[in-house]
């Protein structure tokens, strides 16, 4: 008996761990905690309209979620709602305790909860929860505990329970529902029908949920008693050792997953997935990172996406990703830094130690079912894996090892030794030498047939070599981030090593990743890609690499099996894909951030194998998947609020009924006041799981000049508009360049009143009043005008005279004028002649005295009695002369009473030297000067240095100057 009892517990225990490997490969796990979402804890239904928005039945009403913003919109008696649903009206119908109705928009598009209780009849007006809510042709049902309602053409007709209505659903394109007394019933023309009796059921049988499976079939899951196949009216057991155990969890509801696979949600044990022989595909739990393990409530969205309303809030997985999570380890920690496939294993190594887990054959490795294992002997930090010579070589914190089925054996196993990666020095496998490169440089292992042993070092790179490579003529490239690039040149001993830095074409000397890609040796540098040139034995910018990256910042390059080129730019993870006729570069958002910087690390096997290392585990992407799902990309204007004094909902995000397609009728433009011209608009896209993905372009029409650039922002604020009439349109984008239809909202703006058309009607009044006026004020000014006109005329002649007069008088002036200058010419002349005659007598008292000289000489008496005579004719020419007053006053008049003025300022000169400024103002020359006064010239100097003293002159006065300027004390 105790030998029994241990072979069934053995078989439990056995049967628990099948049940408890899950897939490698988990979708991603988003949770929605009550904080987030603002309701209560627990979520019983959910649904999902055309424009992709969530609906769920929340314990304070029903919460909605557009893909960015939560909202709540309780009952009017504030009670649980249990079930929601969108009837063929396309309304959202809403059940709880005591209360049934619907949610549907208002004038401004905000949700407003119609009550329908007052259809009931007055005595059933009270019930229950709404457990279930069906759309049924025209008619809407709903189900309480006792009794089951019917609405159609706006009228409620009531089904008592015999005993408990214990569920209803849809099976075969019918109405069904299960009385607990009577069995399955299936609604008829108004009757509920027998479809299969008590009698035929098992035993206390609770129905939790139908599932369709085909054209008249469904399974049937019960509470506690598993699952069945219910067809052509006959129940019959689906039974396998999954099933069996998941019966245990308290089955509570179900979906189809496509043809083949159906979900399963339970009280205790979270959400299992199974094929149609009823094995487990996959299981979600706390343990895979539920919220808790309570689901209350499945739905499957339009992406194929899995929405879990439970217990204690809402978890969505992304269940149709092609990028999924996987954990080597039971706590889901530990960094992930190397994978390797290697005879059907498959090795990830963590900072936490090497796990393995074989692998079945499937096309997407996710889905394989195993659990990973440590392998012994790898406990610590793992940094590479490769395979060589069809061995497995370990790189890790503690020396280099060889994996094989019974562990990690040391090849040069050293604490604090570590190891990075490998390379076959060799291309002919195997190879008998392996380069390693380590904490302290690059080192040889030696392959032998018993396996790798400790090798040497290459002497003179002593810098951690992490990123090592080799090019077509077997040298070995080897770069470390903060010194450079070495070349290593092993086919001579030792080994030849050249340092290139900025100085030999890179960029810099720091951040240089050496990759082989394409068959050729690169760089992955600061300002893109750069390969070397032999010829100059210098690094150079890549113009192909160019065209692709331009001076993008690279830090990692791979190359996968189709020849696409994977990088890591910043934290962003990309790819090159070269499946089109140019290469394009997709990137994936969905993994920003969640890499291990700086030691990423990417392993291809194959389009729909490739592995990433993550701060938490690893990335599996199906590639292939990831370029071909093509979502439903949509963007939704979700409200429009005016800024003012306090803010005012103007549009609350529908056009029409909950299920309507969000186009904006023309009669639904509003008109807002011009106070209120500033507006806050909010968008989003209902792309779940995605929303890193998704960058949004906007634009105001009529306002804006055009499409804003792409950016995350889901808000946008416009102040002060003009009036006028405007729309603001969005559109969505995700990261493979797909572009949703653009989603608009318009309105109008009205003018100020002092710019409305009443007030215009007053401008025009007050404009013809004004024109009135001043055509009265012109018309009065026009009389007054031709009055003072006609004085004016009076006034002119009477000033034509006077010019006249005066125009006479001019004239006579003008004459006298002119009388005046001929005589002021002819005193000038008068005084030049005057000028002349001094000349004249200066001439003739020379002869004077050239004939007395004469005369004292010797001579006959004859002679001098005849120069006697000319002596006295001579005199009697100086008595005729006028002399020096004469000449004075016409000088004066010739030189504006210059001889007044110098005697005004200087009278203390003498006679002869006012003569001598005279003749200094004539700018006589020395020489003419002495012949007019009768003097030498040495006495005209004298004369002239006596003036300069009693002039007060310095020597560097210019004397004619000085007297050109001496003007009248009256002048």
């Amino acid at each position: 008996m105790k030998r029994s009892k241990r072979l069934l517990l053995l078989l439990l225990t056995v049967g628990m761990s099948c049940f408890g490997q899950n897939t490698i490969g988990l979708p991603e796990i988003i949770n929605y905690s009550k904080h987030i979402y603002g309701g209560g804890t627990q979520n019983w239904d959910i649904q999902q309209d055309v424009n992709g928005i969530m609906y769920f039945a929340n314990n304070e009403g029903v919460l909605s979620f557009d893909g960015t913003h939560w909202r709540i919109y309780p009952l009017p008696n504030k009670t649980i709602v249990r079930s929601i649903a969108i009837g063929k009206d396309k309304r959202i119908y809403a059940g709880g305790q005591d209360e049934i109705g619907y949610f549907s928009p208002d004038s401004t598009g905000v949700l407003v909860f119609t009550s329908l209780k007052n259809l009931i009849p007055e005595r059933e007006r009270s019930f229950a929860d709404i457990w279930d809510i069906i759309p049924w042709g025209d008619d809407i049902f709903f189900r309480s505990i006792h009794k089951i309602l019917q609405l159609t053409n706006q009228t409620m007709i009531v089904y008592p329970a015999v005993s408990e209505w214990a569920f209803m659903g849809i099976h075969d394109n019918q109405l069904v529902a299960q009385d607990m007394s009577h069995g399955l019933l299936k609604f008829n023309q108004g009757t509920w029908q027998p479809l299969m009796r008590r009698e035929d059921l098992p035993p206390g049988l609770y129905t939790s949920t139908m599932i369709p499976i085909g054209k008249d079939s469904s399974l049937l899951a019960t509470l506690k008693d598993g699952v069945f196949v219910l067809t052509a009216g006959r129940l019959v057991p689906f039974r396998s050792p999954d099933l069996d155990i998941v019966a245990r969890e308290t089955i509570y509801g179900g979906l189809a997953l496509g043809h083949n696979w159906f979900a399963l949600a339970t009280s205790l044990g979270g959400c299992h997935v199974f094929n149609r022989k009823g094995e487990l595909v996959q299981s979600f739990s706390r343990k895979e990172g539920l919220q808790n393990n309570n689901i209350t409530s499945i739905f499957r969205d339009r992406n194929n996406n899995l929405w879990l309303g439970l217990d204690n809030g809402i978890d969505f997985i992304a269940y149709d990703n092609a990028i999924k999570h996987i954990y080597p380890e039971n706590l889901n920690e530990g960094s992930g830094y190397a994978a390797l496939i290697h005879n059907n294993q498959l090795y990830l190594g963590t900072t936490n130690g090497l796990y393995t887990v074989p692998l079945t054959a499937m096309d997407d490795l996710s889905f394989v079912k195993g659990q990973f294992m440590p392998v012994p002997n790898t406990k610590g930090q793992v940094w590479g894996l490769s395979e060589i010579n069809g061995h497995v070589l370990l790189g890790h914190h503690d020396g280099s090892f060889q994996v094989d089925p019974r562990g990690a054996i040391p090849v040069n196993a050293k604490p604090g030794w570590g190891y990075w990666t490998y390379l076959p020095v060799n291309k002919v496998l195997p190879s008998s030498l392996v380069l390693a490169g380590t904490y302290h440089g690059l080192e040889v292992l030696e392959y032998r047939k018993d396996g790798f042993h400790a090798g040497y070092p290459i002497r003179g790179l002593d810098e951690p070599a992490r990123f090592i490579t080799f090019d077509n003529n077997n040298i070995a490239w080897a770069s470390h981030p903060y010194r450079g690039v070495y070349r290593v040149d092993m086919s001579v001993q030792p080994a030849r090593i050249k340092l290139y830095t900025d100085k030999d074409g890179l960029p810099s000397f720091m951040n240089n990743h050496v990759y082989t890609i394409k068959n050729q040796v690169v760089v992955a540098t600061e300002k893109g890609v750069y390969r070397y040139n032999t010829q100059t034995d210098k690094f150079e910018s890549s113009p192909w690499y160019q065209n692709v990256f331009g001076n993008t910042s690279l830090r990692y390059l791979k190359e996968d099996t189709d020849g696409n080129i994977w990088f890591i730019h910043d934290k962003q993870l990309g790819v090159v894909d070269f499946s089109a006729a140019t290469p394009t570069i997709v990137y994936l958002p969905e993994l920003n951030g969640k890499m291990v910087s700086g030691f990423e690390h990417i392993y291809s096997i194959n389009a729909r194998n490739i592995f990433i290392g993550a701060e938490n585990g690893f990335y599996h992407i199906n590639y292939e998947q990831y370029r071909k799902n093509k979502y439903l990309l949509q963007a939704h204007i979700n409200t429009v609020t005016s800024i003012g004094p306090t803010d005012r909902l103007i549009f609350g995000g529908y056009f029409g009924e909950v299920n309507d397609i969000n186009v904006q009728k023309q009669e639904t433009v509003p008109d807002i006041v011009w106070k209120w011209n500033s507006l806050h608009f909010e968008y989003s896209s209902s792309l779940y799981g995605q929303e890193a993905i998704i960058t949004y372009s906007y634009q105001l029409k009529g306002f804006d000049k055009g499409w804003s650039d792409w950016s995350r922002k889901t808000e946008k604020d416009y102040t002060n508009l003009p009036p006028g009439s405007y729309t603001f349109e969005v559109k969505a984008r995700n990261n493979l360049g797909n572009e949703s239809p653009v989603s608009s909202y318009s309105f109008r703006v009205l003018p100020p009143w002092y710019q409305s058309w009443w007030a215009y009607g007053a401008y025009l009044l007050a404009l013809c009043a004004l024109g009135f006026g001043l055509y009265r004020r012109q018309q009065r000014k026009f009389i007054r005008q031709q009055l003072r006109h006609e004085e004016e005329q009076k006034r002119l002649q009477y000033l034509h005279q006077l010019e006249l007069e005066k125009s006479d008088k001019e004239i006579v002036k003008l004459r006298n004028e002119k009388l005046e200058s001929e005589i002021d010419h002819k005193n000038k002349e008068l005084a030049s002649s005057a000028m002349h005659l001094v000349q004249k007598g200066e001439l003739l008292t020379r002869i004077k005295e050239e004939l007395t000289r004469l005369k004292k000489m010797p001579a006959n008496g004859e002679d001098g009695e005849e120069l006697k005579k000319l002596l006295r004719i001579l005199h009697e020419e100086d008595k005729m002369d006028q002399g020096w007053e004469q000449f004075a006053f016409h000088f004066d008049r010739v030189h504006s009473d210059f001889l007044v003025a110098l005697k005004e300022h200087y009278p203390q000169l003498t006679s002869n030297e006012i003569k001598l400024c005279a003749y200094l103002r004539m700018n006589l020359s020395t020489k003419e000067i002495a012949q007019l006064m009768n003097i030498s010239v040495r006495g005209v100097e004298i004369s002239r240095y006596r003036l300069r003293k009693k002039l007060q002159l310095t020597t560097d006065t210019n004397l004619f100057q000085f007297l050109l300027n001496i003007r009248s004390v009256n002048t």
